[in-house]
């Protein structure tokens, strides 16, 4: 399948904004693309047509991608309810309520399959597919069992853009961090860098994209000045109670196009990189 995963060095770094602005850009140029996000922990959620129910990130990513929302696009959907335990929500669907222990150690080959069905669906009827992860891809005690990070770009066999926020300082330990503490092939796999939440002149940082560049033999894409917006986001809390308008949504992958290396970024989509 063509398409490629956002994964990022930390939560909040801006990997569904990332997705949202990608799906938009691609969907303006007349592809047929659609967002994907394996397992996704949030109590934020939307219904679709059917009354079925995912994350509220995976449909601002499809209405971006400017179709709807399909529940493959988002398979597990775990909703905290307190007391160490989730509402398991599978394919829109409530099907259990479990704590996280119990989650991990009786669901990891049934979501496995999951996954790779929901993928498969939705490779048939896009030509592209844009994979979210969750979290960092190297939270070492968590990897063996994991489903949303780099399991699920082996499963797609998809390149990774790896997003790092600048915002808050450390951006060369994270994403140095990052690439480090993953396996060789794994490694391998991130095709490209998109600095993100960056206060300031841009052209102040080259000297930052070239260290990090020559150290880690991985081209820097992007460099995304800071952008307010009221976009929904699957962390924290409601901003609105109001969807992010079209001209919302069309406003963020501008932004976003203006700063990235857009032609970079579709080479690698295409398997060109």
């Amino acid at each position: 399948m063509k398409g490629l995963m956002v994964q990022g060095t930390a939560s909040s770094v801006g990997k569904s904004l990332v997705c949202t602005a990608i799906c938009r850009l691609l969907a303006n140029e007349g592809k047929r693309v659609a967002p994907f996000k394996s397992q996704n922990m949030s109590s934020l959620s939307i219904h679709t047509e059917d009354n079925l129910e995912i994350s509220v990130s995976q449909a601002l990513q499809a209405r971006a991608a400017k179709t709807p929302y399909l529940t493959e696009m988002n398979p597990i959907l775990l909703k905290p309810t307190g007391n160490m335990e989730t509402d398991i929500i599978i394919l829109g669907k409530k099907e259990n309520k479990m704590n996280g222990m119990h989650y991990r150690q009786h669901y990891f080959e049934e979501g496995q399959k999951l996954i790779k069905n929901s993928l498969q669906t939705l490779s048939s009827s896009f030509e592209y597919l844009i994979l979210e992860g969750a979290g960092s891809p190297v939270e070492m005690n968590l990897r063996d069992r994991e489903l949303v990070n780099m399991r699920v770009a082996d499963l797609a066999d998809v390149p990774v853009l790896l997003v790092a926020n600048i915002e808050y300082g450390g951006v060369f330990a994270s994403i140095i961090g990052t690439l480090a503490l993953l396996p060789e092939e794994q490694r391998a796999r991130v095709k490209g860098i998109v600095i993100n939440k960056f206060q300031g002149d841009v052209s102040l940082f080259q000297d930052g994209i070239d260290f990090i560049e020559s150290y880690t033999g991985v081209d820097v894409l992007g460099v995304i000045p800071y952008f307010p917006n009221e976009l929904e986001e699957e962390d924290g809390e409601v901003k609105n109670n109001q969807l992010a308008s079209d001209e919302q949504i069309n406003e963020w992958a501008l932004h976003f196009k203006e700063f990235v290396k857009w032609d970079k970024v579709k080479a690698i989509l295409e398997g060109d990189v």
